[in-house]
């Protein structure tokens, strides 16, 4: 058994907490510039111009990309011969720890007395038991202004792929410019209420644009996401052809007699760092 130091924890994740906040992942820049590139509307360039140029000060400045520094949202894979005492409480001591060095906007409040809780914390943790020795924690800022667009729902079995695609193309259009677009579309698809829903924010977590390893599936990833920008909300909201930058589904088996279907939105500024023991 390997055993792992709960302050090597806390201090990897209080760095990391800072580091997402501040630099958007390289494949999410490449995808801004290919976007730019290829936008046929002068102020959606001109948009996606001032976004890559924001990303480019922030890393170099050591700022925020956004004042909305989100609710962290914490993927965990530990590997079964991995021992660690109090893994929860290190992840949410680093979170605070990095929110309060990196000095960023503290955002998590109890939501009967919205009173803030001062440290950006609790982290929302989802856990995951691999094989092997290894511990592997990834965390995704998340921002309210997409993660409120995001929706979930039941659908019919009859309500096949069409009705799937119907119920993602009205999520997005539907949004419009709230959650700051062009986004990252995560769709999660079968299992059971809360799966769908942890589908889609895992799917929110795959790099930009890698496609699904089903042939399947990313074939429907390139169909709605060529009907995602078609739908002409553009960056930000000021029209043109990049609503979104991908489309990512993720699947699970589900009961004959059902179909949940989850979208969540990403805004641009898709912050994702991940930290390996």
């Amino acid at each position: 058994m390997r055993r792992i130091a709960r302050e090597e924890i806390v201090s990897k994740v209080a760095q990391a907490a800072v580091e997402a906040c501040r630099g958007l992942p390289q494949e999410v820049v490449k995808a801004l510039a290919q976007a730019l590139e290829k936008e046929p509307s002068p102020l959606g360039r001109k948009t996606l111009s001032l976004l890559l140029e924001n990303a480019s000060l922030a890393h170099k400045l050591g700022l925020p990309l956004c004042q909305d520094t989100g609710i962290v949202v914490a993927l965990v894979e530990l590997g079964e011969e991995v021992v660690v005492e109090g893994l929860y409480e290190a992840i949410n001591e680093g979170v605070a720890q990095g929110y309060e060095e990196g000095y960023l906007r503290k955002s998590v409040a109890d939501p009967i007395t919205r009173k803030n809780t001062g440290t950006n914390t609790p982290a929302v943790i989802h856990l995951e038991v691999v094989p092997g020795q290894r511990l592997r924690i990834t965390l995704m800022p998340k921002g309210c202004g997409s993660e409120n667009m995001s929706a979930l729902r039941m659908l019919p079995p009859a309500a096949g792929l069409e009705g799937v695609k119907k119920f993602v193309l009205e999520t997005v259009a539907k949004a419009g410019p709230n959650p700051c677009p062009p986004l990252i579309v995560g769709v999660g698809l079968g299992g059971t209420f809360e799966k769908a829903a942890y589908l889609a924010k895992k799917a929110l977590l795959r790099p930009v644009g890698r496609s699904s390893s089903r042939p399947e599936v990313a074939l429907l990833e390139k169909e709605w996401l060529s009907e995602i920008n078609a739908l002409g909300i553009g960056p930000l909201g000021f029209g043109g052809a990049t609503t979104a930058l991908a489309v990512h589904v993720e699947t699970f088996p589900t009961h004959i007699a059902s179909l949940p279907v989850a979208v969540n939105l990403q805004c641009h500024a898709a912050r994702v760092k991940t930290v390996e023991f």
